[in-house]
């Protein structure tokens, strides 16, 4: 806990056995109450490398529910433990679990409800790798997202995220895609719902293991970020009224 804050660290997992013990063996356990690992129906042995090392929340998805459906699971059991602060870590070592204090300690000091981890910041994404084509996508998406919704994040294509429990229960992320544009629609609700969001720097890996969607996915995921901003856009002005932003 900090300041009485109890923290949760949520980890959507698809195919993460190679990596999942080395990512789980650098979260700051000092910290952190409570670990959820929910397997997204794994064709590899995450359940069980998830068990041998001791996490003790273990949810198996009797079928796939993508991304987005992962993440519902993993903020309903999160906030069922009773998590105060609840931070989404992937398990495929591409972020570094050394920035849950930071960005657990930036929330439970009230300076953000939201924290991002950003590889752009301090040129991260290049360094750790980032091919210089999803490089490119990210910074247009992202452009036109801060003009869309007004606001001047400097990603918005981020998995690594930390959130307080009013801000997980203020909005519907229910009503969002069980697909990868989840992150964006959620992201949109929050800034949508007046909530202030911080970035800190985060150095990121790419590799052979790491997670990473293909270009026909990434493309429907880029024109799905599209949707979403526009959809924001137009409900803020008064011309849609949707029920993600009720």
């Amino acid at each position: 806990m900090i300041n009485g804050k109890k923290i949760v660290v949520v980890l959507p997992a698809y195919n993460a056995g190679q990596t999942l013990e080395k990512t789980y063996n650098e979260i700051p356990f000092d910290i952190v109450d409570e670990v959820v690992l929910v397997d997204d129906r794994s064709r590899d042995n995450t359940v069980e490398v998830a068990r041998q090392i001791g996490i003790k929340h273990v949810i198996e998805h009797e079928q796939n529910k993508g991304y987005g459906g992962n993440q519902k699971t993993c903020y309903d059991t999160a906030l069922k433990l009773g998590g105060d602060i609840v931070i989404m870590l992937h398990p495929d070592y591409q972020y570094t679990p050394k920035l849950i204090q930071s960005m657990a300690y930036l929330i439970a000091n009230e300076v953000f409800p939201v924290v991002m981890g950003s590889r752009i910041l301090g040129n991260g994404a290049l360094k750790g790798g980032m091919p210089m084509i999803k490089y490119i996508s990210n910074r247009g998406l992202t452009l036109i997202q801060n003009v869309l919704i007004n606001q001047k994040l400097s990603e918005y294509h981020t998995g690594y995220r930390a959130f307080s429990k009013e801000v997980l229960t203020a909005i519907d992320y229910h009503a969002n895609s069980d697909d990868f544009v989840f992150d964006n629609q959620m992201i949109s609700q929050i800034i949508y719902k007046g909530f202030p969001v911080g970035e800190i720097t985060c150095p990121t890996k790419y590799f052979k293991e790491a997670s990473s969607i293909n270009l026909s996915r990434s493309t429907v995921y880029a024109f799905g970020v599209l949707g979403t901003s526009l959809n924001h856009f137009f409900n803020k002005i008064g011309i849609l009224k949707s029920k993600r932003y009720k």
